[in-house]
């Protein structure tokens, strides 16, 4: 395993000086497609996005990860949904089991598919003899849009029943525990609609459980929560963001991102390995991310603003404002490398 001093950028440093963590986890994002559109969704995943990660590709990052961080290494699989590909999701995990690399720490799911008992069941009984850990369930009133709530209560139930209580997590229990949280969504000829205000439900539900505004959660959501001025951003770096990250995402592509911050591109899997990516990552020396490093997406705008960039008086949090700044830097075709995919900012 390697250790922090293998760091370029914590090479020199002082002993009390914050240094870039080691990655140890990281989530294989399987696809961008997705049966929902969901408004708070941090990587703009949709029924019109796509993407497939090879096997061969999953299983590179997987093992590129242990070498990485050895026994600490965990991984999870993401999307999108990966249950669109179940046959190619377990057969990333069969082969992952055959050469020893382990089991999915986590695999995570909106629970669609969920419409037979016996399938249901079948599935995860698959899963489970290929090494899979836990079942996460995403569930909540962004989800209620478009996700029949008797799915989600049947998955939950019957893996439960079948993985034990311990291994099946709600992402958001609350609300499968009392519909009358979701009381004003009602079927509509086209899908679920809203008998209130849509926005109202957006607000409570984001106060409860606070989100990302990056990706698609930067446009509606975002705005009703925007209420802080360039003032307070201008305070912001994100130093913190790059160096406390303990793991990376994957998408599709290969493209990896640190931590949480979607739609920044700091290597590819398929050309260099995470161990590699580690070892050479010093984001105050990289384009884009070396200013977001210093001074946080308020240093990028002395660059947009006289190119036509359009400039809120309040911003929900920095990452409202960084979404907004990098969609602007993709839809001008700048920094193509680091600002990407494509899959990811374009709006459909």
């Amino acid at each position: 395993m390697n250790e922090l001093s293998d760091n370029s950028y914590n090479l020199g440093l002082g002993r009390s000086e914050p240094k870039l963590k080691l990655w140890s986890s990281a989530g294989l994002m399987l696809t961008y497609k997705c049966p929902a559109s969901c408004e708070f969704c941090y990587y703009n995943c949709g029924p019109d996005k796509g993407g497939l990660m090879p096997i061969d590709m999953g299983i590179r990052a997987w093992q590129s990860l242990i070498d990485l961080a050895g026994d600490r290494a965990r991984v999870h699989i993401t999307g999108g949904e990966p249950f669109l590909y179940f046959d190619h999701l377990l057969e990333l995990a069969r082969q992952a089991r055959k050469l020893g690399l382990g089991g999915f720490d986590t695999v995570e799911t909106n629970g669609f598919w969920a419409t037979d008992r016996t399938v249901v069941a079948e599935r995860l009984g698959l899963l489970d003899e290929a090494g899979m850990g836990r079942l996460k369930v995403s569930w909540d009133p962004f989800h209620a849009e478009f996700i029949d709530i008797e799915c989600v209560k049947t998955l939950v139930e019957v893996g439960r029943e079948a993985l034990g209580p311990d291994r099946v997590l709600v992402r958001w229990e609350k609300y499968l525990e009392e519909d009358a949280e979701l009381g004003h969504i009602k079927d509509g000829e086209s899908g679920p609609v809203w008998d209130g205000d849509r926005d109202e439900l957006y607000r409570l539900a984001a106060k409860d459980y606070p989100c990302r505004f990056t990706g698609r959660a930067s446009g509606a959501i975002a705005g009703l929560f925007a209420d802080k001025g360039m003032d307070f951003l201008c305070k912001n770096a994100c130093d913190s963001e790059f160096l406390s990250a303990k793991g990376v995402h994957i998408d599709p592509y290969g493209n990896v991102f640190s931590g949480v911050c979607s739609g920044i591109v700091v290597g590819n899997i398929a050309e260099t390995d995470l161990e590699s990516m580690w070892r050479g990552f010093d984001p105050g020396r990289m384009e884009v991310i070396g200013e977001l490093f210093r001074s946080g997406p308020a240093g990028l705008l002395s660059e947009v603003v006289g190119l036509g960039f359009d400039k809120k008086a309040r911003y929900a949090d920095k990452c409202h404002l960084c979404s907004e700044v990098r969609q602007f830097f993709f839809d001008n075709g700048r920094y193509k490398s680091i600002i990407g995919p494509p899959e990811y900012y374009r709006r459909i």
